[in-house]
């Protein structure tokens, strides 16, 4: 079957199931490249911005000495 053949075929699927074949494909394509896989089931540290004092203090720097220029 070819992507023209197919390409009908998945534009007819409902909702949920595009979104189904989207996550097989990229859990395929990243499987196939070698990257590891995201699984619903485990956890993962995400960094946030909060009390993050010192980031804030040299954004605020480049952001004065950017206007500091002008």
């Amino acid at each position: 079957m070819s992507l023209a053949d197919l390409l009908p075929e998945v534009h007819a699927l409902p909702h949920p199931d595009k979104l189904r074949l989207l996550q097989f494909l990229a859990d395929d394509l990243a499987r196939a490249e070698g990257l590891s896989e995201v699984r619903p089931e485990a956890t993962y540290p995400i960094w946030a911005p909060y009390d993050a004092l010192e980031a804030a203090a040299v954004m605020d720097k480049v952001l004065q000495d950017d206007g500091a220029g002008r």
